[in-house]
């Protein structure tokens, strides 16, 4: 006869669940509510049924308080004609919906198995040590969040760290302190590629759907670089 197994279900000890927190607003001032509406307006306009906007609506009010408060919740709800719990199971099934508040600079590190492999866990400890945070901590100044991530599908680049969404390519531990340092001194760099780096805020108003007004922005995502046309270049020499 074998040993039982036990399964564990719900959130990891340090996974943050709570939206309710203390601290956060649970209404948005009459200024504020009324720029949102003018915004969601825009946004539910595009769809054929109201609550297909919940998503866009999230990064919206997550624009505006660095993470999914009450205020944002019952905002969404409202627009919506959703329930607040209707709203909260969708915010709380996504990881990019921030459930407590978000550090300037949202910096991702890659630990699924290739970046693992190639020294991704050892820049995630070395960044916590660096900066004296846990993973999904936040830097007393509040600039840097440093958190795990799932795969972005950039293995050809690897190990991977996003800021804000963007990519930093090729990273090694020297490198990622560099990057991290450079956020906190007010000296974002370029990203290895892609658009110019916004802040966490400015980056969850973009995915809600508003256009990128900054100059040259569209116009930087550019080609695949050398690593990832490989497959192709192979593909292509052996039909040739």
């Amino acid at each position: 006869m074998t040993d039982p197994v036990f399964l564990e279900f719900g959130a990891r000890p340090q996974e943050a669940v709570q939206l309710y927190r203390p601290g956060a607003p649970t209404e948005y001032p009459a200024a504020v509510a009324e720029r949102l509406a003018a915004d969601a307006e825009q946004l539910i306009a595009r769809y054929p049924e109201k609550r297909s906007a919940l998503l866009p609506l999230l990064h919206l009010v997550q624009s505006e308080d660095g993470y999914i408060t009450p205020a944002g919740i019952e905002f969404c709800a409202a627009a919506l004609d959703l329930t607040a719990a209707e709203v909260v199971s969708v915010a709380t099934f996504y990881s990019m919906y921030r459930r407590g508040p978000t550090g300037e600079y949202l910096v991702g590190v890659c630990t699924t198995t290739l970046c693992a492999v190639l020294g991704g866990d050892a820049i995630l400890s070395s960044l916590c040590e660096h900066l004296g945070i846990a993973p999904g901590g936040t830097t007393p100044d509040g600039k840097v969040t440093v958190e795990r991530i799932e795969c972005n599908a950039a293995c050809d680049y690897a190990p991977v760290i996003m800021v804000n969404w963007e990519f930093f390519d090729d990273q090694t531990v020297a490198s990622a302190r560099d990057l991290v340092d450079a956020l906190r001194s007010g000296r974002p760099p370029s990203p290895t590629r892609g658009a110019p780096l916004g802040t966490f805020r400015e980056t969850a108003r973009l995915l809600a759907g508003f256009d990128d007004e900054r100059p040259g922005a569209v116009s930087a995502s550019g080609a695949g670089g050398a690593p990832t046309m490989a497959g192709l270049q192979a593909f292509r020499e052996a039909q040739s």
